[in-house]
């Protein structure tokens, strides 16, 4: 395979690692710090996790770890969507087992957590790894969502780990993949199995976090690579001054990556969904602040513009979240009806007839393609796709109305064109940024320090990554002291907690404080390709957010 001079390079990056791991591994000792509990429904929690709920947080230490150099075999499993820096969670910790004894061996599970349950096994060595490291991408075992919840899987995953002698495993996800990790650890515990779960922080989204995991990895290139697009289109879009561009970014549950893209480009308008939810404004709310703003850039001949969208924008909109709380109801309980339905029209007035006035009003003003979105595009459990709708296209289209309308009356003078784009894909496998490149390197090689000290149901935590990687702090987290109870498919289940944008936080606070400024005037910064060489300063630097969340 023909190799980019990029690619030759990364092969040969060093990634960095908290001091403490530097050390001879062993002269390294866990240290137990204070008890935790749970996010929320601490009773329920502690009831279905009897093993692992109310542990102590892990920290290290040096000493001497005399149990460190034993054979151990480790499995890894990749899990949900792609994230830049997996490959390097698995070059940390398969160094650090081989550091332990060369004789130890990793195996992966392919194609996600159905390898564990399928025995779609390989074993990694050194000359396999060697053309990932420092990559992006989840190509070296592949991927995938298969949820771990039944008796029979459970037995099926312990009688692979078992085939191979893995004592234990690896699951490297988001906060569904790592659910996984705490039922499956919980599962190994009460059957005495002698294998042990622990799990790494990922997903671009930005939405698994706390005091503890200050970052979950990918988010930084991943906001990278959007923010270098984004100025791309600002430095555009000022050159032409015609149009305006409503970018929509990924990030299905939280504001997490529009606003580090805001933070970094410093565009006209970004939206945040959990402001518009808390202030309950309405869809058509939304649409006259964009129209205004727009409107008064034209008084001042600027007729172009920047808006950032987040992903999952129109489930925080209350009206729009109940309609399609309504209809996701309205179609699972009559699918035969609306299946027999065979013209668009027919289908707008079955569903007019059917859900709230309220619900009725919100539906009647949606563009005509939205309406067949909403009730076009299912998921496996009948319920809408949010992350399909086209909310770019969606406000486009009602703002230019609205503009018409504020032309009529005579508020708007100016001239409209829009452009819309999607950046989703284009950073979820980017070749990781230095920080990601150093910090999954520190996950993997930390997840094997957890596994050494014989824990399970943990989380790889590296704290203060504000700071120079030397610096940062390598410990662990019990997987339950994340979790709630929340209803999923009609039943309480329990789940790692969603962390959503901070109102009260830096980041916000940074951006709500300079927003009038950068809508009305023209400020964009235009943060180029993500920096691979030269100054740490340059180079090694993380998110914004991070940045303000620690005052650095």
């Amino acid at each position: 395979m023909k190799l980019s001079p990029l690619q030759k390079a990364r092969y040969d990056y060093a990634p960095k690692l908290p001091s403490i791991l530097t050390e001879s591994i062993d002269t390294i000792v866990p240290v137990k710090g204070e008890s935790t509990t749970p996010e929320g429904n601490a009773d329920q929690i502690k009831a279905l996790f009897p093993n692992t709920c109310g542990i102590e947080k892990i920290s290290f230490a040096k000493g001497k770890n005399k149990e460190i150099n034993i054979l151990r075999n480790v499995g890894v499993i990749l899990s949900g969507g792609q994230a830049p820096g997996g490959h390097n969670v698995i070059s940390g910790l398969f160094d650090a087992i081989k550091k332990a004894n060369p004789e130890s061996k990793l195996y992966g599970f392919k194609g996600g957590p159905s390898g564990i349950i399928e025995d779609d096994t390989m074993e990694i060595t050194e000359d396999y790894l060697a053309k990932y490291r420092n990559t992006g991408g989840f190509d070296i075992i592949g991927s995938g969502r298969t949820k771990l919840e039944t008796e029979a899987q459970f037995q099926l995953a312990k009688k692979t780990c078992e085939k191979y002698g893995i004592s234990a495993v690896v699951i490297i996800g988001g906060d569904d993949s790592n659910t996984n990790a705490a039922v499956l650890a919980e599962y190994f515990l009460s059957k005495k199995a002698g294998i042990q779960v622990i799990g790494c922080p990922k997903t671009i989204d930005g939405d698994l976090k706390n005091d503890s995991i200050e970052i979950s990895f990918g988010f930084d290139t991943a906001t990278k690579t959007y923010s270098e697009l984004i100025g791309n289109i600002e430095r555009d879009a000022n050159s032409a001054k015609k149009y305006w561009h409503f970018i929509k970014v990924m990030g299905r549950s939280a504001s997490h990556i529009a606003l580090e893209c805001a933070l970094e480009t410093q565009p006209n308008i970004c939206l945040i969904s959990e402001e518009i939810e808390k202030n309950e404004t309405s869809l058509s709310g939304v649409v006259e602040g964009i129209a205004k703003v727009v409107a008064k850039r034209a008084d001042n001949g600027n007729n172009f513009g920047v808006i950032i969208i987040p992903e999952g924008l129109v489930e925080f909109i209350p009206e729009v979240k109940a309609l399609i709380n309504e209809l996701n109801d309205l179609l699972a309980k009559e699918a035969k009806s609306y299946a027999s339905l065979k013209t668009t029209q027919a289908t707008i007035e079955f569903i007019l007839s059917k859900v709230t006035e309220k619900s009725a009003r919100v539906f009647s003003i949606l563009p005509a393609s939205i309406k067949m979105q909403l009730l076009m595009d299912r998921d496996p459990h009948g319920n809408v796709q949010v992350s399909r709708i086209e909310t770019d296209k969606m406000l486009i289209e009602m703002v230019d109305k609205k503009l018409e309308e504020m032309k009529s009356e005579g508020k708007y003078n100016g001239k409209f064109s829009a452009l819309n784009h999607f950046f989703g894909y284009e950073g979820r496998c980017a070749f990781p940024s230095n920080f990601d490149a150093d910090y999954c390197y520190s996950l993997g090689f930390n997840a094997f320090m957890l596994i050494a000290s014989g824990l399970s149901g943990y989380l790889s935590s590296v704290k203060n990554l504000s700071s120079p990687a030397a610096e940062w702090v390598a410990g662990g987290i019990p997987i339950t002291m994340m979790m709630n109870m929340e209803q999923r498919n009609g039943e309480l289940k329990p789940v790692i907690k969603k962390a959503l944008v901070e109102l009260d936080g830096a980041p916000f606070k940074y951006y709500e404080k300079h927003r009038e400024l950068w809508a009305l005037e023209t400020c964009f910064i235009f943060p180029g390709a993500i920096q691979y060489y030269g100054p740490a300063e340059v180079c090694d630097i993380t998110t914004r957010t991070l940045a303000l969340e620690q005052a650095k």
